[in-house]
């Protein structure tokens, strides 16, 4: 079988590999073990799934350059990092070499093996964090080139309590940070009131985007001020110099499951450059000081979106 010398070491018993258009390697998959001498530790590269809840054998990732980019490491290994010792089967790496993402697990979701099967082997870490010690069990978690915290994505069902500029608050999926440190965007546990330029509203996403906690509903600027939010419960009149008034409000659509309970769509409201912008739509994009804006209670009720229709 093939082998080829890294920066970190030879890797033998290679299946495949790519290669750049300088001649070096890729990625390569690998099925015999091996031992990777990096700043982190002795890494072993998968080479088997000892498992049905693992991925089958993963390629190691090289930047250009032959730093490594990511490895996904045969049994789950403590990694050093800048919140504490992680446990990891899956990391991935800035190019500078400083570790980009850690993710305790590195399960594969099919009709076999179901997230709840994953969380199941999932255990609670306990990191340290701009706000302080944070005990959950986590799907990732990701760092700036700088080795500050960026964000933690929980797994469903994980609450976690932070104190935020904006109050003590049970927060859910995720949290995002500044590099700096501050809180940049969370993910609120239940119907949250916060104060914004044009009023208070209550912020909360009842169908949170993605599987992460980098992006969350409620986004903060570096001061604490409320620099966006979704809501279901509040709808916006704007009145325009002609007289003429505009209104956004949630909107509905079908539940995922085909039967006739509708559920809402959060607006979704952000407050940038004196501006007012709704659903991210620039051309919906209004200037606090040029408009009159109305927060009015939007009365429809509607069911929560369902994830399992059986």
């Amino acid at each position: 079988m093939n082998s080829i010398t890294t920066r970190y070491g030879k890797l033998s018993g290679i299946e495949f590999k790519t290669l750049f258009s300088n001649g070096k390697t890729d990625g390569c998959l690998v099925s015999r073990h091996n031992v990777l001498e990096t700043p982190y530790g002795n890494l072993v590269p998968q080479y088997e799934a000892e498992d049905m809840g693992r991925r089958t054998t993963k390629p190691v990732y090289f930047y250009k350059d032959g730093s490594l980019k990511s490895i996904a490491l045969q049994t789950q290994t403590p990694i050093a990092t800048p919140v504490g010792l992680l446990p990891a089967e899956l990391v991935t790496f800035h190019k500078s070499g400083t570790i980009r993402r850690v993710f305790p697990l590195d399960g594969r979701l099919s009709g076999f093996w179901s997230w709840q099967n994953e969380f199941a082997l999932a255990e609670t870490t306990t990191i340290d964090s701009p706000v302080g010690s944070i005990s959950a069990k986590f799907i990732n978690i990701q760092f700036y080139e700088s080795g500050a915290l960026k964000s933690i994505t929980l797994w469903p069902g994980q609450v976690i309590t932070v104190l935020t500029p904006v109050g003590s608050i049970s927060v859910r999926k995720g949290i995002a940070f500044y590099e700096s440190g501050e809180i940049r965007s969370f993910e609120p546990l239940k119907k949250t009131e916060l104060s914004t330029p044009i009023g208070k509203m209550l912020a909360y996403d009842n169908e949170p985007n993605g599987i992460h906690g980098d992006i969350n509903s409620v986004q903060l600027a570096p001061d604490g001020s409320v620099e966006a939010l979704c809501t279901v419960d509040h709808a916006v009149q704007v009145s325009l110099p002609d007289q003429r008034c505009e209104l956004f409000r949630p909107g509905v659509k079908n539940n995922v499951c085909g039967d006739e309970k509708k559920v809402s769509v959060p607006l979704k409201i952000r407050f940038d450059q004196g501006k007012v912008t709704f659903d991210d739509n620039l051309r919906l994009s209004f200037e606090i000081n040029r408009y009159r804006f109305e927060v009015r209670k939007h009365d429809k009720k509607m069911d929560e979106p369902a994830y399992s229709c059986g």
